[in-house]
């Protein structure tokens, strides 16, 4: 009797449990409704949902205090229905957001965006970005953005150092399509070995970045998509001319072989064979270059199947001479005749990406990438030699799936690199032993998940565990979160720990520019005797959308944090010697971004910025401001572009740049003569560009930067005496060369 008590108490419940509601999901095509695959339901305010399956049908558990169904699919109105009985079958049609749809057909591409929905901050730059200024590598591609601070690293070599949340570019992950691309070997050089014309589209991401493609992440990622051999041009020409004697040519020629199949051959080449000295120092302004650059891409895209490849091929070589006007390399090498130098160098690798997306299931996808690269420089600079090759190999897997519904979502996968690094430094100091040898072998796995609630809500956090045979193990904590408080906003919020080795001599490769003395201080640290670095990155953004006069604008506001627990200092402030030593808790690096944009008139657009660093060191003398990081930066870029008319059209781009005193390394022990301010003059620069669109086919451009031909005084400290002891061009903090004309044309056919 018990027993049947028992059953007779527990059998309801156990009915109830089992109650489903079943029904199907439905959309418009061409006024008639079929069937919406992988539609999200779920139960409002719960976790309990599902997806519907390729033929729009689901099924999903009812209980008593579940009565609101809510149905949502990317792109359509999200509905959510009334259910008080579980046997009624639910037939419901979703209605695609038309009035957005259309918006988005007709609106012009937008140069540079932000997105309200994902949970990093991200800041999208287009293409049609990249061509508002003499974009010729991915160095130069930020002088019309703020987010990146770009200045030269000394006064020879014409290499473009970038900064992102005011630190430089080695703390910031650089991947050409999510692989990294720029780091080891290639961290002074290898922005400017990535042709402008090459790249499709970069993501800024703003904090310590995903777990998914690296550990080293500290201020953020920069990432660029290049162009694709199915959507490229099949043919694509454009050819650059400056008054400072750069030359340039560029050339992309696709081809589709078959239906899945589709190959591009993308090649560069630029030249600067003319001596410029306009200040009259005795040295180049700018070095005598020689690139050739060369890309072969493979494409295979199969819907039916799911599959999709990339494979790309790659070889580079560069060549530039600095120094004094007369130095001839042949006659004067390792001679005081003249002081002069050469940077040679050499790469060549592949990439190969697969990926599968489950056909049934398109929310579930597995991706391999594959990655090699031999990077080879040979470079003296005077007296002084500095040579590394760099062999490199990346292997990732990824696994992408959802749980329970697409709310839930989860990245997972494994990661391998291996760098073997050989480098000669030949200087007096070092001569007992110049080289500094070493292999770096990793291995790791990781794990994010991100939910959407499809409203208000989106987070990402992830974990990663990665054993190093230099750096030991250790684990990866990364989180982003952005709230939309009320309508055309997103609040956001994020957190990361970064751990990286520093490559000390390429990375500050303008210290073979001077007659410093190099001291690293040996604390038995794994790589050049010193320990690895450690960051954590703290950051919060504020974007909200609005319109004024019907015009629509957008403001934006971001502070980040980074604190280092462990850091190499590079330190300057000895004029006579560069000193690398680990410092803990030594540096804090605080940014401030403001960001205001705002179509002023109908194809009229106005961006303005202003941003604040404060950025402090722990130095054997003392805690003192970043040298040459400016406290405060301005930005304005005003475009405009006339109604396309037959294809043709005008664009007009101006760009102004404002820069406050930055404080200089010290010079006070010099003799009088060499010593420096302790802080520079603020200074502002002006760049423009006006293009010609004659059809959909031909455009010219011609454009000037620096066009108020602001100059630094006397960049290079002692000029007249390069072999002397106070010799040093690593003081830069403005232009060199002036102003600089230029003018170029684009030719494509489709």
């Amino acid at each position: 009797m018990k027993h049947i008590l028992y059953l007779l108490l527990v059998l309801p419940a156990l009915l109830f449990s089992q109650q489903k509601v079943s029904g199907s999901i439905l959309e418009l095509q061409n006024n008639k409704e079929v069937s919406l695959p992988f539609a999200n339901v779920f139960w409002l305010n719960s976790q309990v949902g599902t997806v519907t399956d390729i033929d729009g049908n689901f099924s999903i558990e009812f209980s008593a205090q579940y009565s609101k169904l809510v149905v949502s699919y990317v792109g359509y109105t999200t509905d959510t229905i009334t259910v008080t009985n579980p046997n009624t079958t639910i037939r419901h049609l979703l209605r695609s957001k038309g009035t957005l749809d259309e918006v988005v057909l007709t609106s012009r591409i937008k140069a540079t965006s932000r997105s309200y929905l994902g949970a990093e901050n991200v800041i999208n730059i287009s293409s049609a970005e990249l061509l508002k200024a003499a974009c010729c590598n991915l160095s130069e591609s930020f002088e019309t953005n703020p987010s990146i601070d770009v200045n030269f690293a000394d006064a020879i070599t014409g290499v473009r150092q970038i900064r992102l949340l005011g630190l430089t570019s080695p703390y910031t992950v650089i991947t050409t399509e999510n692989i990294p691309s720029v780091r080891g070997a290639s961290q002074a050089y290898g922005l400017s070995f990535i042709p402008g014309t090459w790249v499709e589209s970069i993501q800024i991401t703003k904090g310590a970045g995903s777990v998914v493609n690296s550990f080293e992440s500290i201020a953020g990622q920069i990432n660029a998509e290049l162009v694709k051999p199915s959507t490229d041009n099949k043919i694509f020409v454009n050819a650059f001319g400056a008054l400072g004697g750069r030359q340039e040519l560029n050339v992309h020629l696709n081809t589709k072989l078959t239906d899945t199949w589709s190959t591009g051959v993308y090649l560069h080449g630029n030249t600067r064979d003319k001596k410029n000295d306009r200040n009259e120092d005795g040295f180049l302004d700018n070095p005598l270059a020689k690139q050739i650059n060369f890309m072969n891409r493979w494409q295979y895209a199969n819907p039916k199947t799911g599959f999709v490849s990339f494979i790309s091929l790659n070889y580079l070589k560069d060549d530039k001479q600095v120094g004094q006007t007369g130095f001839v390399p042949n006659r004067d090498r390792g001679t005081t005749n003249f002081w002069g130098g050469e940077v040679d160098t050499q790469r060549a690798g592949f990439t190969a990406k697969l990926g599968y997306v489950t056909p049934s299931a398109p929310y579930q996808s597995i991706g391999i990438q594959v990655a090699g690269n031999r990077h080879e420089q040979n470079s003296y600079f005077g007296l002084r030699e500095y040579n590394i090759q760099h062999d490199s190999g990346y292997v990732s897997g990824i696994f992408n799936s959802i749980i329970g519904d697409s709310r839930h979502t989860f990245k997972t996968g494994i990661t391998a690199a291996y760098d073997d690094y050989k480098e000669l430094v030949l200087v007096p100091e070092l001569l007992e032993s110049p080289h500094f040898d070493r292999t770096e072998q990793s291995l790791g796995a990781f794990f994010e998940y991100s939910f959407d609630d499809l409203e208000n809500f989106t987070m990402t956090t992830g974990l990663r565990v990665d054993t190093h045979n230099l750096l030991g193990t250790f684990v990866t904590p990364r989180f982003h979160a952005r709230y939309t408080p009320w309508n055309k906003a997103a609040l956001r919020a994020s957190f990361g720990r970064g751990k990286r080795s520093a490559t000390i001599f390429t990375e500050n490769q303008s210290l073979f520019a001077t007659s410093r003395a190099i001291s690293i201080t040996d604390n038995g640290g794994p790589i050049y005797g010193l320990d690895p670095e450690i960051a954590w990155n703290y950051g919060v953004s504020f974007l909200q959308g609005f319109t004024v006069f019907d015009r629509k604008a957008e403001l934006s506001v971001d502070f980040y944090r980074t604190d280092f627990q462990n850091q190499v200092v590079v330190d300057w402030e000895d004029p006579n010697q560069i000193r690398f030593y680990n410092a803990q808790n030594a540096t804090t690096a605080n940014s401030l971004q403001v960001d205001l944009s705002y179509a002023i008139l109908e194809r009229l657009d106005f961006r303005t910025t202003y941003k604040y660093y404060d950025v402090q060191t722990d130095y054997t003398i003392g805690r003192l401001a970043k040298a040459l990081t400016p406290e405060h930066r301005f930005f304005a870029n005003l475009s405009y572009q006339t109604l396309l008319y037959k294809d043709a059209q005008w664009k007009f781009d101006a760009t102004y740049n404002w820069l406050s005193s930055q404080r200089l390394p010290s010079t006070q022990t010099n003799e009088a003569p060499y010593r420096l301010p302790q802080s520079t003059p603020s200074l502002g620069t002006l760049n423009t560009q006006i293009t010609k669109v004659f059809s959909s086919k031909f455009e010219i451009y011609v454009g000037a930067e620096n066009i108020t031909d602001q100059r630094q005084e006397n960049p290079i400290l002692d000029a007249q005496n390069p072999f002397g002891s106070n010799f040093d061009t690593t003081f830069v903090y403005g232009p060199i060369f002036g102003a600089n004309y230029y003018a170029g044309l684009r030719y494509k056919i489709n």
